[in-house]
């Protein structure tokens, strides 16, 4: 915060605008394809085979829109932040691979299912594993990120460990938490898509009801951890604006609260919209708390930041495309806002 009031040049504020939208792309893709995700990992669970093909089409007409925002992401970075670009994902390539193959065979068993009766069980699995590696080399990159990594010395620094830096204890445990995370979102989002008659929204209840616990260890784990970890996090959260943090935990409990409400009495609905303003508040809180590091210990986002010239060019670029895609995801979400009812597959 401290560093923000400092801030007198425009191109200063132009990075800052940067920093946040990429974060906020981020985030859309949390909120949007976590859900996703999470009902992939959830299929895992589900041995009927009709039902794990239901669950594929309950996202038919959004996961290949809600997966865009990742795409954003990454080509913001490399339009706006080209140091981080070249370092970060060489420093992240075996956990970016990871998830990018994740990404793969989840839509390509997402398509494939329906082609072929005989290889149903073999596409069911890849759409269940696809979710869940995915997941889990996401979480594990968001832990390797917040440890920092070495540069190289000279005029353009690069990344210069080992390929397998990435993998430690804290970047393992995020990654479990990412997963537990997701598979209460999908959860969440199954019971909000299907009828409450149905065997999915049944079993999607009890999902829930476990998922929720898990997901407050793991959330409150990783808190803790990142506390006593990183110097810069307890700085900044025990510093002068202690009590924005304080009072963003507060709500992020009172949210939790209202949603394990909302879910128990079947505000579907409602239950995701908490879970939403959690996400939002935990990201929230996590951009404030790595300001002013892009990457910590390793480059601030002014040190990763591209000239103002291109900065200006990229924002102008981007200026007509974001509000068309918020629209787009909006409208998709509104369509496809009804329960379903009977069981239907992919592509029927």
């Amino acid at each position: 915060m401290e560093h923000i009031m400092t801030i007198t040049h425009p191109y200063q504020w132009l990075t800052v605008v940067w920093w946040l939208l990429i974060g906020f792309f981020l985030m859309l893709y949390i909120i949007l394809d976590g859900s996703d995700l999470g009902a992939g990992i959830f299929s895992l669970f589900d041995s009927n085979s009709n039902e794990r093909g239901a669950i594929m089409a309950s996202m038919a007409g959004t996961w290949d829109a809600n997966e865009t925002w990742l795409v954003v992401a990454g080509g913001a970075i490399f339009g706006t932040f080209p140091l981080a670009y070249g370092s970060l994902f060489h420093y992240l390539m075996i956990p970016l691979m990871v998830t990018l193959w994740g990404i793969i065979i989840r839509a390509v068993s997402l398509e494939f299912r329906h082609h072929s009766k005989r290889s149903t069980v073999l596409w069911d699995w890849g759409f269940g594993i696809g979710s869940l590696v995915t997941a889990f080399s996401a979480g594990v990159g968001l832990g390797a990120t917040m440890q920092g990594f070495s540069l190289s010395s000279g005029p353009v620094p690069t990344f210069n460990g080992g390929a397998m830096d990435f993998l430690t204890p804290f970047s393992f445990w995020t990654g479990v938490t990412a997963v537990v995370a997701a598979a209460l979102a999908g959860g969440v989002y199954l019971r909000a898509r299907f009828d409450r008659d149905t065997a999915i929204y049944r079993k999607a209840m009890v999902w829930t009801d476990r998922m929720f616990y898990l997901a407050l260890i793991a959330i409150m784990g990783t808190v803790v951890w990142t506390f006593f970890k990183f110097p810069w996090a307890m700085n900044k959260w025990i510093g002068s604006y202690w009590w924005a943090f304080i009072l963003t935990g507060a709500v992020v409990v009172f949210a939790a609260w209202e949603m394990r409400r909302a879910s128990r009495q079947q505000r579907d609905m409602a239950a995701m919209m908490w879970l939403g303003v959690i996400v939002v508040l935990n990201f929230g809180a996590m951009m404030a708390t790595l300001y002013p590091w892009f990457v910590p210990g390793t480059m601030t986002i002014y040190d990763a930041a591209n000239p103002s010239n291109s900065l200006t060019a990229f924002a102008l670029a981007m200026t007509g495309f974001v509000p068309v895609m918020l629209a787009y995801n909006f409208y998709q979400a509104w369509v496809f806002r009804a329960r379903i009812q009977e069981f239907s597959s992919y592509g029927h």
